[in-house]
């Protein structure tokens, strides 16, 4: 396992001294056009292109649905599930018993199988939704955190933000149990005649980075992060 983990976005890494530290787990916080899964899948690809294999966990979109998604980028997932270096699950939020079992039974046995480096959920928020009660819900997180942990695997995990509290995770707990956050913010300039996104990386255990609010686009290459720019 790497010390540390290139995330693949240009000016995210700078921020970060390098990457995100080897088997860490990375919550990325953001409302629905912030970009969270294009960074996922960014951070999966920089990985492939070492010769990492990868797991991508969907709980919105089956496998056709994001190879054909993500070649708009010009990414060819494609190429990598045929390959065998990744692998994409559709989980689905309908079947909330046996997708929580299947996430309590299976994946931490085949994300060592398969020799994942990096694992993607999007979205933690939807998972964790499928619990009955805030206890199941609390608990159900600790663990998967816990067997991901045991797997040596890094991973980022998506979350929709709080309505009420837009730095904080709608279950309120995703930011407690990772090693990093990441917020993604659209925000109103002083005189809320512009809109811009922006960036923070709110917590990295492990790591000495960079906690100034960044500017950042979403190019046709994926994510940008202008690390040497301030906001507005």
């Amino acid at each position: 396992m790497a010390s540390v983990q290139p995330t693949g976005i240009e000016g995210l890494d700078d921020m970060l001294g390098g990457g995100i530290p080897g088997g860490a787990i990375v919550v990325i916080l953001g409302s629905f056009g912030t970009g969270k899964t294009t960074m996922s899948i960014q951070y999966l690809l920089k990985g492939l292109s070492s010769g990492e294999k990868c797991i991508y966990i969907s709980l919105e979109e089956d496998e056709k649905s994001i190879v054909k998604n993500a070649l708009t980028y010009g990414w060819r997932l494609g190429d990598y599930t045929g390959n065998g270096m990744l692998s994409i699950i559709k989980l689905e939020p309908s079947d909330a018993k046996t997708t929580l079992e299947r996430v309590k039974s299976e994946f931490p046995r085949f994300i060592r199988e398969f020799g994942a480096s990096r694992v993607v959920i999007d979205s933690i928020s939807l998972l964790t939704m499928l619990y009955e009660s805030e206890s199941e819900k609390r608990t159900g997180l600790f663990n998967l955190c816990d067997l991901i942990r045991q797997s040596g695997a890094g991973a980022l995990l998506t979350s929709e933000v709080n309505e009420n509290h837009p730095s904080s995770s709608r279950d309120g707990m995703v930011e407690y149990t990772a090693d990093g956050v990441i917020l993604l913010q659209s925000t109103e300039s002083k005189d809320a005649s512009e809109q811009q996104l922006t960036l923070r990386v709110v917590k990295m255990r492990g790591v000495a980075h960079s906690r100034r609010i960044k500017p950042y686009s979403i190019t046709r290459e994926g994510i940008v992060v202008h690390s040497g720019s301030e906001i507005f």
